[in-house]
C-alpha cells in the first residue's frame, strides 16, 4: 500500500517554510502531493499556474513530492488522490487553534483521513506568504525566505504592478 499525504496551501508565494514542511513530511509518506489551492478567499499575487510552476521548481529534485492544482474541499481532494493524511504546518499557537478546528471538521467529513501537523523549523517560524508579499512590495530583500526564482518572480511582478499603477485595474495593495 502506497502511503499518500497531501500538503494543501495557496503558496502565494511558496517559501522556505512550505518547502521545509513538505520535505520533512516526505520522510513519513511514500508520496506527498503539494496541492495548490486554486481559489482561496484572499487576493492573490500569482495565478494558479504560476504558483504550481514555482512549487514544481521548488520540488524538482524531490522524487516523492509532486505538485498539482486543486479546487473545492481539501478533504475531497485528499480522497480523490487516495491520501491517508492531510499535512499542516504550524508556526505559532494561533495556527494550532485554526488547524485543530479544520482537522475536526475534516474528520467529520472523511474519518479515514488523518490530519498531521508538523511544527515549523525555528529558522522559518517568522515566515508567511503575506509577510513576504508585503516586504517584496515595499522593495525589501526576501532572499532569505524564498528560493531565488521566487525572489525573482516577486521583483518582476511588483515591477509590473508598479508600471501599471495608473491603469484602472491596478491593485493598490495585495495585503489582506
Amino acid at each position: 500500500m502506497v502511503r499518500i499525504a497531501i500538503y494543501p496551501a495557496s503558496l502565494d508565494p511558496i517559501h522556505n517554510g512550505h518547502i521545509d514542511v513538505a520535505r520533512r513530511a516526505a520522510h513519513f509518506f511514500d508520496v506527498i502531493v503539494v496541492g495548490v489551492y486554486d481559489m482561496p478567499k484572499k487576493r492573490l499575487l500569482f495565478n494558479v499556474d504560476e504558483r504550481v510552476e514555482m512549487a514544481t521548481e521548488a520540488f524538482k529534485d524531490d522524487t516523492n513530492i509532486r505538485v498539482a492544482p486543486y479546487t473545492g474541499l481539501t478533504v475531497n481532494y485528499a480522497q480523490e488522490v487516495g491520501a491517508m493524511a492531510i499535512i499542516r504546518g504550524l508556526r505559532v499557537f494561533s495556527d494550532f487553534e485554526l488547524e485543530f478546528r479544520m482537522g475536526l471538521a475534516n474528520r467529520k467529513l472523511a474519518p479515514e483521513i488523518e490530519t498531521v501537523a508538523i511544527m515549523a523549523d525555528e529558522r522559518h517560524i517568522h515566515i508567511s506568504s503575506s509577510t513576504i508579499r508585503e516586504v517584496a512590495e515595499l522593495g525589501g530583500d526576501v532572499s532569505s525566505m524564498v528560493p531565488p526564482f521566487v525572489a525573482d518572480a516577486l521583483v518582476a511582478r511588483f515591477a509590473e504592478l508598479h508600471a501599471s499603477k495608473s491603469s484602472p485595474g491596478y491593485m493598490t495593495s495585495i495585503r489582506d
